[in-house]
């Protein structure tokens, strides 16, 4: 004969002791790691920045609203997000090499660039598309969909394709979302920044190279981002020349984007002369 209260309580305590053991051996693939936790900080501050721009921007207009002023801060509010997503970004990458990552920290930081360098721009172009005054709302939802999907193969491609060590294939997707926006916030004839946009999504996905950010161009980097979020208040809050002060470091982001690919391909066309010299002069007896 067996008790069914005593089976019941070795039941339980069999049971507690499992759920013990299998918490114990969690799989390292359900581990977050510090490198992770920055990672998700990344995707926070994305979806936060489409926060802004629909309740800041865009609701405001659809009822009506004249107040530019919170348009304004919202505007900067979200593009100040998109900053702090590319901090996160830069940092969880840092941290990943001199500690460790887990095994899912690649699939984590595609999924979190997806939303705060590909929806989140993107969102950004399709609502200017509806605000602004030039604008047209199908033609800038196009606009919107390309920038979405340049950032979608993008990523996609950086799984898949292996390149020289210390080099990316294309626009890095922070550095095409805070373009992006910097054009938008230009407040260019409504072709030309449709142009613009649509310029920057193909040096995404081009085959153009780009440097990563490490050490001092790591510093660099983040000294721009916190230079670019000092304009962006001092444009929110109406400081004095604070137009003209966003309006330089926008044409400045511009310069950026256009400039280093020109340097790119020259190095590799001064490259690919050099590797045919030395390779005519080994042929020479």
């Amino acid at each position: 004969m067996v008790d069914p209260e005593t089976q019941a309580g070795w039941a339980s305590e069999a049971a507690q002791e499992d759920a013990s053991h299998d918490a114990d051996e969690m799989p390292l693939s359900l581990r977050l790691s510090i490198a992770d936790t920055l990672t998700l900080g990344n995707a926070t501050c994305g979806f936060m920045a489409v926060y802004f721009t629909t309740t800041g921007i865009l609701i405001p207009h659809l009822q009506g609203s004249n107040e530019s002023g919170m348009a304004r801060h919202s505007a900067a509010t979200a593009v100040i997000l998109m900053l702090c997503a590319a901090v996160f970004d830069l940092f969880d990458g840092l941290v990943a090499r001199k500690l460790r990552s887990s095994p899912m920290g690649a699939e984590l930081d595609n999924l979190s660039d997806l939303i705060s360098f590909g929806l989140a721009p993107a969102y950004f172009v399709l609502v200017y598309g509806m605000v602004a005054d030039d604008a047209h709302q199908r033609v800038a939802a196009v606009g919107a969909i390309v920038v979405l999907l340049a950032v979608v193969l993008r990523l996609a491609r950086f799984s898949c394709v292996t390149v020289k060590d210390g080099t990316f294939q294309g626009m890095p997707s922070p550095f095409g979302a805070l373009t992006v926006v910097s054009i938008v916030l230009l407040e260019l004839p409504f072709v030309a920044t449709l142009l613009a946009i649509i310029g920057t999504a193909w040096l995404m996905v081009s085959r153009v190279e780009y440097p990563k950010p490490r050490g001092p161009l790591a510093v660099a980097m983040l000294a721009w981002i916190v230079a670019a979020m000092g304009l962006l208040a001092a444009w929110a809050f109406e400081a004095p020349g604070g137009q003209l002060l966003l309006q330089t470091g926008c044409a400045l982001q511009l310069v950026l984007g256009a400039v280093i690919p020109l340097f790119a391909t020259a190095r590799r066309v001064n490259n690919f002369r050099d590797n045919r010299r030395e390779a005519r002069a080994a042929q020479l007896p």
